[in-house]
């Protein structure tokens, strides 16, 4: 079997300004990018109403306060991309945080080799669930619901229900509270993981596997592509990403504590869904995560420039969420109608010569 494989654009409908006139055009460029476009309205928008929100203040505030969320919705778009989907992006970091925390002021470890024991644990914690998932045969959100809920629970028993408080090294804190170039050392984080996460889904062909496996795993299976080893993969890297955002939470706070987790959760999940609407529609993807976040970031901080009510996010959160998946629906439905399409063209009698349809991602 050949090792080659097509681009995993390779069924998506071109619209050209020439061939199918402006008006098509034009929608697809705003269906793909309308969001991005809707950031920088919503920015300029809040900057004339309130001049201060244009400030380095808040966009430091901003990128400092939404970093770990970014993490953690790039954490979520790796399972999502396989078609699953991983509720530990909230739960998790109950754990790693406290864990990073305990293991210092208790145990005695030096801040790296803790950072170290969390992203190790992390890991194999992301194992385990990946074997229930593809192993077992339970569904994801199942199967991450009761495992974050038992880890929550050894949360609660680890810390006893209290507070973990003590003097951690400043080069431990400065894992969140470092600046570069008068930029929150968070957005460099998001930056890397996205750019790497980018890379390998959209260039190589493990990136083309993962999307195959998320769309048809039973055509992936029978293209000689190992289903399972990607989907367990996926669920390791997601968990390890979630103990790394845990790691900055601990930083960032100093304090552990088991109420810590929950409100990261929806917020993470709801810049996954949003994302699968922008960039590429009806499809996961890295960067519409990040817009995805970005639509959030700006939404709630002007709003509470404004003096919104302490209500105000969870309600915006949950609104954007119910929104998103109904985007995303509509747009997967779009592109499955689009690439039967470009099937059905390919073949059609009237063409030159025979071709081979090969589903994105898959080896041909």
């Amino acid at each position: 079997m050949s090792k080659t494989s097509v681009k995993s654009t390779a069924l998506e409908q071109r619209v050209s300004l020439a061939q199918h006139g402006l008006a098509a055009w034009t929608m697809q460029i705003m269906t793909r990018y309308g969001l991005l476009v809707l950031c920088v309205l919503l920015t300029l928008l809040f900057s004339i109403l309130s001049p201060s929100f244009a400030s380095m203040l808040t966009l430091q505030a901003i990128l400092s306060s939404k970093a770990k969320i970014a993490l953690l919705a790039l954490a979520a778009t790796l399972p999502m991309i396989v078609g699953k989907i991983d509720l530990n992006v909230g739960f998790g970091i109950v754990l790693w945080h406290i864990l990073a925390i305990t293991l210092q002021v208790e145990y005695g470890f030096s801040w790296q080799m803790a950072v170290l024991t969390v992203l190790v644990i992390s890991a194999l914690y992301g194992l385990l669930n990946g074997i229930l998932v593809a192993l077992a045969d339970i569904d994801s959100f199942v199967a991450t619901l009761g495992s974050g809920t038992v880890l929550y629970a050894v949360a609660l028993w680890h810390s006893g229900g209290r507070q973990i408080v003590g003097d951690l090294p400043d080069a431990f804190s400065a894992l969140h509270h470092t600046e570069l170039f008068g930029i929150p050392v968070g957005a460099f984080y998001v930056l890397v993981v996205a750019l790497v996460l980018w890379l390998i889904t959209e260039h190589t062909p493990l990136g083309r596997c993962m999307y195959a496996v998320g769309g048809n795993p039973t055509a992936a299976r029978l293209n000689g592509i190992a289903v399972n080893k990607y989907i367990i993969g996926t669920f390791i890297a997601s968990s390890v990403l979630t103990g790394f955002s845990g790691v900055l939470i601990a930083a960032e706070q100093g304090v552990g504590q088991a109420s810590v987790g929950m409100d990261y959760l929806l917020p993470a999940l709801v810049g996954a869904f949003l994302g699968s609407t922008t960039i590429r529609p009806g499809r996961v993807n890295v960067w519409g995560t990040v817009v995805g976040i970005a639509i959030l970031a700006i939404g709630i901080a002007g709003i509470q420039q404004f003096g919104g009510d302490f209500w105000v996010e969870p309600l915006f959160n949950g609104a954007t969420l119910l929104l998103s998946i109904t985007l995303a629906g509509y747009a997967q439905r779009r592109r499955m109608l689009n690439q039967k399409a470009v099937v059905r063209s390919q073949n059609t009698p009237a063409s030159d010569s025979k071709q081979k349809t090969i589903i994105p991602g898959n080896p041909s």
